[in-house]
């Protein structure tokens, strides 16, 4: 009983050793922006990093776990954030374990030692300002240092790197992408997904908050993911554009309550001239993803939202059998793209029905989900039994899509093998003139509930994470318009529409 006495004695005084009462006298400044404007009085503090003071205030004090930052580059959120935001909250708490990860080694580096120097630089001494914290003497690497007389400090870590040793209070993840190059990399993407899910959250200790800032460059990103993940519920989202381009007759608002068409006043002093300059030097798709803080503009891109046509009555009949007629089209025809790993990761089969009247294509039907082997066969059955009409029932040759072909054509007719001619990017361009010209209508969402995650993942290609329905699409217009127009087998007018359809399907005027 003695000895154990003793072993609690020795154990009290070196908690003492390193984490002493703090003394009344240690400054505590208010937010990052006013310790920013005391280490630097050049500091110039706007309204989005008011912002963001706010955001790190209410991480700071246990308001938020997981909080993501988005901005333009070259307006301080790196130096807010992951410089003067560790350092501000070590002088609130200098226990704190911190660990910053950036996209190289020499980067996170850099941070470590900044925030080292703005220590070792502010310590009292010729009349400098006095943070009240000094670098442990024995432990003052750049990569990883600790606070003398405590166990908070500071470790550093590239994305390729391990975070070993102790669990981290807090991490900062910063700009974990460099660049254009690295976002269109799956293998990049997917070792920063690794580094978060098998790294970064496996060194937290319970209840250690997080910190992602970047600049956006691909939808699929890590925040692209977080924010498909089952809890991302826990993430706050702090995106602050260049622009204010939000529409309050939708109810969506500005973070920094500007009126549409503000731009935002910046930290590097930019006037409205030069944002405009650079809005048109870097191009809509580098504007929305970097400047915007959305990789996929929310008109779209390649497929822009608004070119779709809807239509809001059936123009199928549903006979006693269950099977679907499609009522005078002059064509009827599936489209499939296929992948049949069924995970939670893998891509989506996708079968589509469309018809054909006239020059105008009507997307009727689809199925798209995640499935098996058996299950695709299964979906495929299904859908033909459906929609008896749909006579060619193209699928792409390739991969999952050949082993489907070998296992139904001789049990079901009309299977057509495409092979795909071109990148996926160059035939999506080759059929949005149709779509442009208001030649393809998609179902209304009383008729397809789905049809909302349809046009969201076109108008986010090619930067969405999956591509599997714009795959169909492309395929049933390049096979029931676009071919059949340039080798002169579908030449049509209105003439050729029947008589039954009635006023209401006129042909399009395009």
């Amino acid at each position: 009983m003695v000895a154990l006495d003793a072993l609690r004695g020795v154990t009290d005084a070196l908690l003492r050793h390193y984490d002493p009462p703090e003394p009344d006298d240690i400054p505590q400044w208010t937010s990052p922006g006013a310790l920013a404007a005391a280490v630097d009085p050049s500091t110039i503090q706007t309204s989005a990093l008011d912002l963001i003071d706010a955001a790190l205030i209410d991480v700071a004090e246990g308001r938020c776990d997981r909080l993501i930052i988005t901005m333009p580059p070259q307006e301080g959120k790196s130096t807010r954030v992951t410089t003067i935001g560790p350092l501000w909250m070590l002088t609130r708490n200098p226990k704190l374990r911190i660990a910053i990860a950036s996209y190289a080694q020499d980067l996170a580096d850099e941070f470590g030692r900044n925030i080292r120097n703005h220590i070792t630089t502010n310590d009292g001494t010729d009349g400098t300002l006095d943070l009240r914290l000094r670098i442990a003497p024995d432990n003052g690497a750049a990569r990883r240092w600790r606070l003398d007389g405590h166990i908070g400090g500071v470790r550093s870590v590239g994305i390729t790197s391990g975070l070993t040793g102790k669990p981290a209070d807090i991490i900062f993840i910063d700009d974990p992408i460099k660049d254009e190059n690295d976002a269109n990399s799956q293998a990049w993407r997917d070792r920063v997904w690794s580094f978060w899910t098998a790294v970064a959250n496996t060194r937290l200790a319970p209840g250690a908050p997080v910190i992602v800032i970047l600049t956006r460059w691909h939808e699929d990103d890590i925040v692209g993911r977080l924010l498909a993940a089952e809890d991302a519920h826990r993430w706050r989202v702090l995106n602050i554009p260049a622009l204010a381009d939000h529409d309050p007759k939708k109810g969506q608002v500005d973070p920094l309550g500007r009126e549409p068409g503000e731009f935002l006043v910046s930290s590097r002093q930019r006037t409205v001239a030069q944002w405009e300059q650079i809005r048109v030097a870097v191009g809509s798709r580098v504007w929305n993803a970097l400047y915007q803080g959305r990789p996929t503009p929310p008109e779209g891109d390649t497929f822009n939202r608004d070119w779709w046509r809807e239509y809001d009555s059936p123009r199928w009949v549903v006979r006693p059998d269950g099977t679907h007629i499609a009522l005078n089209a002059d064509e009827v025809a599936m489209s499939w793209d296929m992948t049949f790993k069924d995970k939670k990761d893998s891509d989506f089969v996708v079968g589509q029905v469309w018809g054909r009247w006239g020059m105008d294509l009507f997307l009727l039907d689809q199925v798209c989900a995640r499935m098996s082997f058996v299950q695709t066969l299964k979906a495929f059955r299904q859908l033909t039994a459906k929609w008896p009409q749909a006579s060619r029932k193209y699928v792409e040759d390739k991969a999952n899509g050949t082993a489907v072909i070998n296992s139904l054509s001789k049990r079901i007719p009309g299977i057509i093998p495409v092979e795909p001619d071109g990148s996926k990017l160059a035939r999506a361009s080759a059929v949005t003139p149709f779509i442009e010209a208001g030649n393809v209508h998609l179902p209304s969402p009383e008729l397809a509930p789905w049809i909302g995650a349809y046009i969201d993942e076109h108008a986010a290609f090619p930067n969405a994470a999956h591509d599997d329905q714009v795959d169909g699409t492309t395929q049933a217009i390049n096979r029931m318009l676009l071919s059949p127009i340039l080798t002169g087998a579908l030449v049509l007018g209105t003439e050729d529409l029947d008589d039954e359809l009635g006023d209401d399907y006129d042909i399009s005027p395009y």
